[in-house]
């Protein structure tokens, strides 16, 4: 063990180097650093979850990528493409390719005695993952979707039928205008709400039979193809791979291919989640600044309380070297205390946040009920060391006060 170290040691077990000065001024800085490094957890694990929740429930109801055809880009009213068994089987060549399945969309109006409401009907075959809307069903149930039969069947969503007075159950009837009106009689099978406005009052979920029945539509035709990837951080990449092979081409009824990502279909959504990222560097830099300083002004109160000792110090023939590095190994012993003061504090939030959903937000604005919390392993190692290091870079400077004290002067300073 070094001379340094040893002594750096015996200074914070004596009762964490506390004269009556000092005492009060390492505890601030400990609970600086405590309260600035929750403050970095809290935030990072929050806006983490935050991202992966909007991001989850825009994927959910679009999945990550999108083949449609290239001339019914951002229109309800869809122009078929043909999707059949042997481009399902290419796409699955691809590792990077989790699930596809296909899709069909009708524009129409839900009408009962006293209200309507314009819908996007949303058919499935019998491949449709319904996981995401399971998890967001408040009542009955997602019915097996058919390809190949009309279930008249339908999933809407709690905003839907609070507006129309609907519930489980109730027989409703949608119409659909295209060379006439046509009336498509269906039962409620099942009820979802995500929170998600901009979707929850749009689209109503049935077989893909019905909805290429309404558009007319020759079999094997659809509106598209939805993909979910493996790895969402290479899907960029994958997307541009997929456009290469697919984009422009034409199938054998003239339909031509298009193939998008969600994130280039809704980019104002994810401009925004961007946007968070700025928010927590802002928060990550003051929040160091703020531990940093206050470590500096403890530091300074330590060194000019023990002025006597470190002119014996010098006496003795130790260098300022040396005797820098006794406060700054004193310093690390501080800072490490207030870090596990921090973790556990961070630590404490998250778990009870995500268990308990104490801390509630107004879905209508955030899409989402509660404030959302997910740990990253890797951003919890970074911000600590982070933490570590910069608090301990920034008492570098002040610890050349070391050098300005004499030997002569010092040792009868109290």
């Amino acid at each position: 063990m070094s001379l340094s170290l040893f002594i750096a040691r015996r200074l914070y077990r004596d009762n964490d180097g506390g004269k009556r000065v000092s005492r009060p001024a390492v505890l601030i800085a400990m609970i600086g650093i405590a309260i600035g490094l929750a403050v970095m957890i809290i935030t990072v694990s929050v806006v983490i979850g935050f991202k992966n929740e909007v991001r989850n429930k825009v994927t959910g109801f679009g999945s990550d990528i999108q083949i449609t055809n290239f001339d019914a880009v951002r229109s309800y009213e869809t122009m078929p493409i043909v999707v059949n068994d042997s481009l399902i089987a290419s796409l699955y060549n691809h590792p990077e390719i989790k699930h596809v399945q296909r899709y069909s969309t009708k524009p129409g109006i839900v009408k009962t005695d006293d209200a309507f409401q314009g819908v996007v009907l949303k058919g499935f075959g019998p491949e449709f993952d319904n996981a995401f809307f399971k998890k967001h069903l408040i009542e009955g149930e997602i019915p097996v979707f058919s390809d190949t039969t009309s279930t008249n069947q339908v999933v809407i969503s709690k905003p839907i039928a609070d507006k129309l007075k609907l519930k489980l159950g109730d027989k409703i009837l949608t119409y659909f205008i295209q060379d006439n009106v046509r009336v498509r009689p269906m039962t409620i099978k099942g009820i979802y709400q995500t929170n998600f406005a901009e979707y929850d009052n749009l689209f109503l979920l049935t077989d893909i039979y019905t909805v290429n029945r309404l558009n007319t539509w020759q079999p094997g035709q659809v509106s598209g193809a939805e993909i979910q990837v493996n790895d969402y951080n290479q899907l960029g990449d994958f997307t541009y791979q997929l456009a290469e092979q697919l984009d422009k081409k034409e199938d054998n009824l003239g339909g031509t291919y298009f193939v998008q990502n969600i994130e280039e279909s809704n980019p104002q959504i994810f401009e925004w989640l961007a946007l968070l990222d700025l928010n927590v560097w802002v928060i990550l830099i003051l929040m160091v600044g703020v531990a940093g300083f206050t470590m500096i002004s403890g530091l300074l109160i330590i060194i000019i309380e023990r002025t006597n000792m470190i002119g014996i110090l010098k006496a003795l023939g130790a260098n300022n070297y040396t005797i820098r590095k006794v406060f700054l190994w004193f310093s690390v012993f501080l800072i490490g205390k207030g870090m596990l003061w921090g973790n556990a504090l961070g630590l404490l939030f998250y778990l009870v946040q995500s268990q308990f959903h104490i801390f509630k937000l107004d879905p209508e604005n955030y899409y989402i009920d509660s404030v959302p919390v997910t740990m990253n392993i890797l951003y919890f190692i970074l911000i600590n060391v982070a933490t570590l290091t910069v608090s301990v870079l920034m008492l570098i400077g002040p610890s050349f006060l070391i050098t300005r004290i004499n030997p002569a002067t010092s040792m009868r300073y109290e």
